[in-house]
């Protein structure tokens, strides 16, 4: 029986006793506390943190992802979820928890269509999800804000003060969902377009209705992966990171079977109109540049294509700190986590595995030898998926404050939202804090950056891209 979280335990009280709760937890957990950020002196080195993960990745894409992070510090932010996680486990919290993200930062927001063909607006990935502080997810945010700021020219000062606006935004979208019954907070979605219309800077909005236009076409054309220049549907390769591995192609095609077969009987029905026609792999992310990746290019008789994204879910770098994950395929941990904290979810969320059985051993927690887990889902329009990035470019301090209404609203989900109003208040003195956190770790993520740059000068890692055929079977 899978267990549920603490909140929703506290949840059975009258929301004014949780409320109260909440509250007297400032005591404890004093809400300026929240902006201290002091390295351990045993802190673990962030290089062989990267090293250590990279051990359970394909190695020949190690490169490409090393390269994407030595871009900037924010880049290395992006890559280096794991070495917040550790830095996280050791700072303040109040102690409650939500289902969280675990790679909150704001190329991690972005726009896709809900089953009716609405671009909604929400968190969209959930590689590393587990229950987890509440605070977590705000300081990862927070300081990838701080470090675009810097990125694109703003000031410290206007910098700083995004972080402090999208934690103020956080805590005045909880403090509006607190009097609602849990089926009007469950219902709750951001629609992308009225979103745009609410952005204060009038240059900025129309700059970002023009872009969500164009890739809303965009997405009808299936991202441009496509072709039937052989009288049937196929995949084309975008060299280097949307190949072909032909050694590969029978275990990308079992695992997709496994999957087809055990949806539930309603899913079943509209697979079984569609047969798998091709697969290729592709290089995806910064973070996840080296787990397993491929698309699925299913169709019907008549042509009509469906794209299915087979990803591989690794346990997550916020597991060592917390309380184990209950599923034991880390794909359901994140269909499961995505599922809670997103509206509305990709109707083709599933799971699978590449060989064996789903069971892992009992007293290392390791998988079978040789077995990869998978999520499936329907390939995100990337160009769709990824325009939060760009609103951010064109308008940051918008973006940042509708990143922290979002991030309320899927915290809301899971947490108790009551007792998270009780513990923010008016939200000065929380926002405060998360903007003094977000310029400490920015500071500490930079100086991460340059020894992991000078890593890479020393040979200890490597940049230099090497031809995407991985040898080893999955």
């Amino acid at each position: 029986m899978i267990s549920i979280l603490p909140a929703q335990a506290a949840s059975l009280l009258p929301r004014n006793l949780r409320h109260a709760q909440g509250m007297k937890l400032r005591k404890s957990a004093p809400r300026t506390q929240q902006a201290e950020w002091h390295p351990h002196k045993n802190r673990m080195d962030p290089v062989s943190i990267l090293v250590a993960q990279g051990a359970h990745r394909i190695s020949v894409l190690l490169p490409v992802r090393y390269a994407r992070m030595a871009a900037s510090p924010f880049a290395f932010l992006r890559g280096a979820a794991a070495v917040m996680a550790a830095d996280l486990a050791g700072t303040h919290s109040a102690g409650i928890k939500v289902q969280s993200c675990g790679d909150c930062h704001l190329a991690n927001f972005g726009s896709y269509a809900s089953a009716e063909g609405t671009p909604v607006f929400d968190i969209n990935d959930f590689d590393e999800t587990l229950s987890a502080p509440f605070e977590w997810d705000i300081k990862r945010l927070g300081t990838s804000l701080v470090l675009a700021g810097r990125e694109s020219g703003l000031s410290e000062t206007t910098s700083r003060c995004m972080a402090r606006a999208m934690a103020l935004s956080y805590v005045q979208e909880i403090a509006r969902l607190a009097p609602m019954n849990p089926i009007e907070i469950w219902a709750e979605r951001i629609d992308l377009s009225t979103a745009i219309a609410g952005f204060k800077d009038k240059q900025a909005r129309k700059k970002v209705q023009t872009l969500l236009e164009a890739r809303l076409e965009s997405a009808r054309r299936h991202f441009g992966l496509v072709a039937e220049d052989c009288g049937t549907p196929h995949l084309t390769e975008k060299p280097p990171l949307v190949v072909r591995l032909p050694e590969q192609d029978n275990t990308i095609r079992a695992a997709f079977a496994r999957y087809v077969a055990t949806q539930p009987p309603e899913r079943a029905i509209l697979l079984a109109r569609y047969t798998l026609q091709d697969v290729i792999f592709k290089v995806v992310g910064v973070g996840s540049v080296g787990t397993f990746c491929a698309i699925g290019l299913f169709s019907t008789p008549d042509n009509e294509v469906l794209l299915l994204q087979i990803k591989e879910a690794q346990t997550s770098v916020m597991a060592p700190y917390l309380a184990p994950s209950p599923f034991h395929n880390q794909g359901e941990r994140v269909v499961v986590g995505q599922r809670i904290m997103q509206t509305a979810s990709d109707t083709f969320l599933g799971w699978t595995h590449s060989s064996g059985t789903d069971e892992v051993d009992g007293e290392t927690g390791n998988l079978p030898v040789g077995q990869r887990q998978f999520y499936v889902r329907r390939l995100k329009d990337q160009r769709l998926a990824a325009i939060g990035a760009e609103f951010a470019q064109i308008g940051l301090p918008d973006y940042a404050l509708l990143c922290g209404r979002t991030l309320a609203r899927a915290h809301a989900r899971s947490g108790d939202v009551a007792m998270l109003a009780g513990y923010l208040g008016g939200g000065r003195a929380f926002a405060d804090a998360i903007a003094s956190f977000s310029v400490a770790y920015a500071n500490q993520t930079k100086a991460d950056w340059k020894a992991f740059c000078a890593a890479i000068k020393a040979g200890r890692l490597s940049t230099q891209p090497s031809h995407v055929t991985p040898a080893k079977k999955l």
